[in-house]
């Protein structure tokens, strides 16, 4: 009789024990969930903005709005005020948080100039990496110009061609390298962003890079001095093929 009221009352005892620790566990985890969920006001993009958009234009393109802390990376931006003079050195998208990272000094956006020859305009456009040979182009190399257009139904199938021999790469705007890749052989370096290519052409030239960028798809082959030149087919799947 006296074994099993002992008994009865160790198992009292460690149902109480088992319960306290129970509610202390999950007290810490609603406290925990809580911390994570406490809000923090962030600068939220609203509309696309391209690279190189001073700070002093983003403020009528960002809003502040209030994100669970644990959603908040450590360079998210509150406020624009003492980022003044900086510039973007990516493309942002609209709803992605406002980052300090992705904000520079203009001057280290820019990889880059060379004089424009007389009589010569430039055009800037902007491109994915292997568009523009990996990133593997600097200020004052000649490249390549090819713009492709897809199949427009009736009108033909899609098509390619290269519309003009050594074009002069006049600047080169990246972003700088932020994944401790700097100062790396420049094998190992792969550009994460667009970059925006500045060439230098006669007026016809430059027509034919806007109407690719607009109606088209443009590319860059590194085309130097030595290179030789021809007059390319326009190449469809056919031309390939041969």
């Amino acid at each position: 009789m006296k074994a099993r009221l002992l008994g009865g009352i160790a198992a009292l005892l460690l149902a109480v024990i088992g319960t306290v620790l129970l509610v202390t566990y999950v007290q810490n985890a609603d406290h925990r969930a809580a911390q994570g969920l406490e809000p923090t006001n962030v600068l939220v993009v609203q509309e696309k903005v391209p690279a190189g958009t001073p700070v002093e234009s983003l403020a009528s393109v960002v809003e502040l709005e209030a994100i669970p802390s644990s959603a908040v990376p450590a360079s998210a931006v509150a406020s624009l005020t003492d980022l003044k003079g900086k510039i973007t050195s990516v493309e942002l998208q609209p709803g992605e948080q406002l980052l300090a990272t992705r904000l520079v000094e203009p001057d280290e956006l820019i990889r880059g100039t060379v004089p424009v020859p007389d009589g010569l305009q430039e055009v800037t456009v902007q491109l994915e990496p292997q568009r523009v040979i990996g990133g593997k182009v600097k200020a004052g190399d000649t490249v390549g110009l090819f713009i492709s257009y897809e199949s427009e139904g009736e009108n033909g199938p899609a098509q390619t061609k290269l519309v003009a021999h050594k074009m002069l790469v006049t600047g080169l705007q990246r972003a700088p390298e932020s994944d401790g890749t700097t100062g790396q052989d420049d094998a190992t370096t792969v550009p994460q962003d667009s970059l925006l290519v500045t060439l230098a052409g006669n007026d016809r030239d430059a027509a034919k890079i806007v109407h690719g960028s607009e109606f088209g798809k443009v590319w860059l082959s590194k085309e130097p001095a030595e290179a030789k030149e021809s007059d390319p087919l326009v190449f469809t799947k056919e031309e390939v093929y041969r």
